[in-house]
């Protein structure tokens, strides 16, 4: 646990958050309050501080996350937060999140529960927006363009900004609405405990606790706001430091692929990578024609080379093309002779993958295939 002192969290730039530079952390100090007298400050440079409100009580992922980011701003560094739902407080206050029923960017009012908000995310996104996603659409650019140490209007913001959205805000959004991951009546086979809005939820006091006084509350929110904080973070350090440059790789490989064969079905991945949802997102926005049937790359590990077959979709089994029939189950040098290739070493029972000593054998692999 974090260091709590009387409402306070102290040293929140001790969390385990190696993603942006000193100048981008959080201040060390985050004020959290439930009156319209804040905690004496600890410093002179307190006294000016800017006020973030939220509501009292229980509790959610998107308010707790929402806080956090929105203090990720400049306009908002280092911001108190006030968890009240007195109207006359959240009138008085710089901004207003997940109360207040207002939807109004231009006064940094972002509530999401009034009758008539269907707020969305756009480009292509169609869940409506709870509080976080509110604070992302307006502020996340500028968190990522910092992240980048680049101008918002560099082209890497966008693709961050949407990445990121999909993987990980998204489904804080549609938690906090109701809405459900599939249309269908019938009930879960499994219950699902483990996602960041569920754990968020936990740290509420329980009904149990002898302490059920409003500063418990708020030291509950604090480390609710640092949960949810560090895992968005951890999420834009992995775009930002994998998924990006993966994406590159995989982009350069593409528009090469008629060097690797006239076909263009077939794609060498120069550098190993992350690649199969990579490939499928830039085949569509690249117009790629025909479509990638096989990635050669080497194992680094065995020193070997692969030939894999693409999917026809990132959550599906099934293959565009899978390795011939003949050859699944076969190894060494009893798959060479069936093959007709020097140096294979197997090809899996669903034919979704095989390996071959060199790559001049894991091409003849991939363009034997194609004709069978």
């Amino acid at each position: 646990m974090f260091p709590v002192t009387k409402g306070l969290i102290r040293n929140l730039s001790l969390l385990p958050l190696p993603l942006f530079a000193a100048a981008m952390a959080p201040p060390a100090v985050v004020r959290v309050y439930s009156t319209t007298t804040p905690p004496p400050p600890a410093s002179p440079s307190e006294v000016s501080v800017k006020k973030v409100g939220t509501h009292n009580g229980s509790f959610h992922c998107d308010e707790a996350l929402g806080c956090f980011m929105i203090r990720l701003s400049h306009k908002f560094s280092g911001a108190d937060i006030v968890r009240t739902r007195d109207p006359k407080i959240l009138g008085e206050l710089d901004a207003v999140l997940d109360v207040g029923g207002v939807y109004d960017p231009d006064r940094d009012r972002y509530d999401h529960h009034q009758k008539g908000f269907e707020e969305v995310f756009g480009h292509g996104f169609n869940t409506k927006l709870s509080s976080a996603g509110l604070v992302y659409k307006h502020f996340g650019k500028e968190i990522i363009a910092k992240e980048l140490n680049v101008e918002q209007d560099h082209p890497d913001v966008l693709r961050l900004f949407l990445a990121v959205y999909k993987s990980f805000m998204e489904a804080i959004d549609a938690v906090d609405n109701g809405i459900n991951r599939y249309d269908t009546d019938q009930p879960p086979r499994y219950v699902n405990n483990t996602h960041l809005s569920s754990r968020v939820g936990r740290l509420n006091l329980d009904w149990v606790d002898p302490d059920q006084s409003q500063e418990k509350e708020n030291e509950a929110f604090q480390l609710a706001m640092a949960l949810a904080g560090k895992e968005f973070l951890q999420s834009l350090r992995f775009h930002a430091r994998s998924w990006l440059p993966a994406r590159s790789i995989v982009m350069q490989c593409l528009e090469e692929r008629f060097k690797t064969d006239p076909s263009g079905e077939i794609m060498e991945l120069k550098n190993f990578c992350p690649w199969k949802l990579h490939l499928f997102e830039l085949e569509q926005e690249m117009k790629i024609e025909p479509l990638i049937k096989y990635v050669i790359y080497q194992d680094e590990r065995g020193k070997q080379w692969r030939v894999q077959a693409v999917a026809v979709a990132p959550d599906r089994f099934e293959n565009r093309k899978a390795l011939p029939e003949q050859w699944r189950g076969l190894r060494d040098e009893e798959l060479s002779k069936a093959a007709e290739i020097p140096g294979c070493v197997f090809v899996h029972m669903s034919g979704f993958i095989g390996g071959n000593l060199s790559y001049e054998g894991a091409l003849s692999m991939a363009r034997t295939a194609l004709t069978l």
